[in-house]
């Protein structure tokens, strides 16, 4: 499996939010750099050509003239996801590290700590590309990411799932009885947010339930579309339970 990662994603001089927080990037580095079979790949960052796929010119520019680095660490973290993606559809599973995230991203506007639609550059990058012409996304952030919706909802093509029982078993419940339910797609992509934990704002899921998690999108990808898939960072703000959240979903996402 693939990790895409820069250690320009531990920077937090490009944002004041809690998304940029000191220590947030390395929690969980330090414990995927213990996992075995993970290969580490740096990104590149995203073209303006990549970014315009998703995004209006004005919102390009509005964000690049007022916070010019901030506008770099979004097109570094819109690369890796186009790595991720890319790889993913070459059959191998990933998972990108990246700071800033993007789902609350929407074609000409932003909040929520996100700039750039990771998750709609990587799928629209493959669309055009004419490698993919349906995608599944799930969400499992704790926050609905409105961007993805906005970005790719419409599309009659693309399907997005954002759980949202309020029980821990009826969450895991709601996920594995709708991905039973769904059609084959081209590929599978994860907006993986992990601050429904039981220590971080959501309070809700443990960390057994993240590499449950990762099991159930693997096998539905094996099942319904060649085993492509990949994950993109979200959410998460506990840094005493990130770095293991991560880890045991990244185990039961990869092959």
């Amino acid at each position: 499996m693939e990790i895409i990662y820069h250690p320009k994603f531990k920077e937090t001089s490009y944002a004041s939010d809690p998304a940029a927080e000191q220590g947030r990037i390395g929690c969980i580095i330090e414990e995927l750099e213990d996992e075995e079979r993970l290969n580490f790949f740096k990104p590149s960052p995203a073209s303006a050509s990549d970014l315009k796929r998703v995004h209006t010119v004005e919102h390009l520019r509005n964000i690049r003239e007022r916070r010019e680095k901030t506008y770099r660490m979004g097109a570094l973290a819109a690369g890796a996801s186009l790595r991720a993606a890319g790889s993913a559809f070459q059959g191998t599973p990933t998972f990108a590290v990246i700071r800033p995230p993007g789902h609350h991203a929407s074609p000409d506007s932003c909040w929520g700590f996100c700039y750039f639609n990771n998750m709609a550059v990587a799928i629209e990058s493959l669309r055009e590309a004419g490698k993919v012409d349906t995608a599944f996304i799930m969400d499992f952030d704790l926050h609905t990411g409105d961007g993805n919706i906005n970005c790719l909802g419409n599309d009659p093509d693309i399907t997005i799932m954002n759980p949202r029982s309020e029980e821990r078993k009826d969450y895991m419940k709601e996920v594995e009885s709708r991905l039973e339910r769904e059609k084959s797609y081209d590929i599978v992509g994860v907006s993986a947010g992990f601050d429904e934990h039981v220590e971080d704002w959501g309070g809700k899921l443990m960390t057994e339930d993240y590499l449950r998690l990762g099991r159930i999108l693997k096998k539905f990808s094996e099942e319904k579309c060649r085993g492509r898939r990949f994950a993109l960072l979200e959410g998460g703000y506990n840094h005493d339970v990130l770095g293991k959240n991560v880890r045991a979903f990244v185990r039961g996402f990869s092959d």
